[in-house]
């Protein structure tokens, strides 16, 4: 077992297990795990491996993302947080240096990201609440620099892109196409090149498209930036 730094991205780190290379995160709250990940010690430090089968941002890694532009120190809008296995490694990656503004709307859910992650970590800030009702997020201060969307709605694009125009000043958007939530007769690549157009309508740049296969079936991953 071998980890290393990832050379783009401070605070996401590579770790070589056997023949395969998984993206991994040092532990911010140690000893704790968020969703019975793997959990490596390297030079007296934790490290979890991050699952790409338990969250679509580790598979868009492996897919070969073009930017990773979530790092230390950065300030996420995070929609769709859900019961945090994915916010749990940004949170990791971001540092105490960093916040992560975790919205979900599911109290029931809810209740699991608070005991399991936001009791955990001084850096996320959970909003419960509707993602489309942007105004009622009275703990977000200032502009975030990235946006990152994963919920069940055939609204999902408009959604990300009426956060972004509140909290998005520059910086990147990650949205997560879950393309049967938008239609389930059609297919996914071609949905997910439509949510693109939407993308690129609401003042954004689009970087780049992907298939979340064979991590994910049906779904697919934006990468946009405001520059």
């Amino acid at each position: 077992m071998t980890l290393e730094p990832d050379a783009d991205a401070e605070g996401l780190f590579w770790a070589q297990l056997r023949e395969k290379r998984w993206p991994a995160t040092l532990n911010l709250a140690p000893g704790k795990s968020v969703y019975g990940e793997l959990m490596l010690k390297d030079q007296g430090k934790e490290f979890r491996v991050w699952d790409p089968f338990r969250s679509k941002l580790s598979a868009a890694l492996l897919k070969g993302l073009k930017v990773m532009p979530i790092r230390k120190g950065s300030r996420v809008l995070y929609i769709g947080a859900s019961t945090g296995t994915t916010v749990s490694h940004v949170s990791d990656i971001v540092g105490q240096g960093g916040t992560v503004f975790a919205v979900e709307f599911a109290h029931r859910v809810a209740r699991e990201l608070l005991e399991n992650v936001v009791k955990h970590r001084k850096n996320v800030v959970p909003i419960i609440e509707d993602a489309r009702n942007v105004d009622a997020y009275k703990v977000v201060y200032g502009q975030v620099d990235v946006v990152y969307c994963d919920i069940a709605q055939p609204d999902q694009t408009p959604i990300a892109l009426i956060n972004c125009r509140r909290y998005l000043k520059k910086g990147y958007l990650l949205l997560v196409v879950k393309a049967r939530s938008i239609d389930s007769t059609r297919e996914p690549s071609e949905i997910v090149q439509e949510e693109a157009e939407k993308v690129r309508g609401g003042g954004l740049e689009v970087l780049q498209t992907m298939s979340l296969d064979p991590f994910d079936r049906d779904h697919g991953m934006i990468l946009a930036i405001r520059r």
